[in-house]
């Protein structure tokens, strides 16, 4: 268990100092979801306006977007391993006395940090866009955050334990962000669009993370808006979609372990 959480704490602190030392990585991280809001937000306001309820929709992206980053970010724990396995420093730590299952968990646990990291900048960036924020709300999403880190974090490891090369793993990454943003609800409300895209979207994991984030920044006006997702006639509670996010990370980062050792 020692090896565990050693292995964990080494591969982790690592993961951070990468991020924190490239300034073009921090700065794309919070341009890139801006740029979402500056040309979705700006374009469909002009047709959409306000929504159901009275909810901007700058208002009503926001929270996916922050989603959206975090998610991106966990995406980059697969390319993370790929570009260690390139560079040799992966073999270096596998010959270490340190535990693979640490290995996998240090990956997951950076992510989670990076992507952290990135709602914390894009939550200081909020209120100079029009978005009401307190500290409660800071306090109940950053769990949220963290625990939809993790989750997503396995699928990247799990991508990379089956693809071997780094610009493989890059392209399946950008192949699924799309469709896991899109179809997440983070552009338009998942209840209000064709069926079978309803259908993908809820059965979208991350449109659970999103609803949860939405959830905590809009609170009751999402409620009285209609907004919410809805499975079987039920409205999800954010207690319930945690719950499928951490089901869906537990799943997948059992998978990504196993896969690792077996491969690695």
């Amino acid at each position: 268990m020692i090896e565990v959480y050693r292995g964990a704490w080494v591969v982790a602190y690592r993961e951070v100092l990468r991020f924190v030392r490239d300034r073009s990585r921090v700065a794309a991280s919070i341009i890139f979801p801006l740029l979402f809001l500056a040309i979705f937000g700006a374009g469909f306001t002009n047709i959409v306006g306000v929504m159901t309820g009275g909810i901007d929709l700058i208002q009503f992206m926001y929270p996916g977007l922050i989603a959206m980053a975090v998610v991106t970010g966990a995406l980059a724990a697969g390319i993370s391993v790929a570009t260690d396995r390139e560079d040799g420093f992966l073999r270096e730590i596998l010959v270490a006395p340190l535990s693979r299952t640490g290995i996998i968990l240090g990956k997951s646990v950076g992510a989670a940090a990076v992507g952290l990291t990135q709602t914390v900048l894009l939550l200081a960036v909020g209120p100079l866009l029009g978005v009401d924020l307190s500290f409660s709300v800071i306090i109940r999403l950053v769990p949220i955050a963290v625990i939809l880190s993790l989750a997503v974090s396995g699928l990247g490891i799990l991508i990379s334990s089956y693809v071997r090369s780094q610009h493989g793993v890059q392209m399946m990454i950008q192949l699924l962000v799309f469709p896991l943003v899109f179809l997440a609800g983070v552009f338009f409300p998942v209840d209000s669009v064709p069926v079978w895209m309803e259908i993908l979207s809820k059965a979208n994991p991350v449109t659970y993370g999103v609803d949860a984030i939405r959830q905590v920044m809009l609170g009751s006006d999402l409620a009285s808006a209609g907004l919410g997702v809805t499975v079987f006639g039920h409205t999800m509670a954010i207690t319930e979609e945690v719950l499928v996010v951490g089901a869906l990370g537990s799943i997948l980062f059992a998978a990504a372990a196993w896969k690792f050792t077996r491969t690695e």
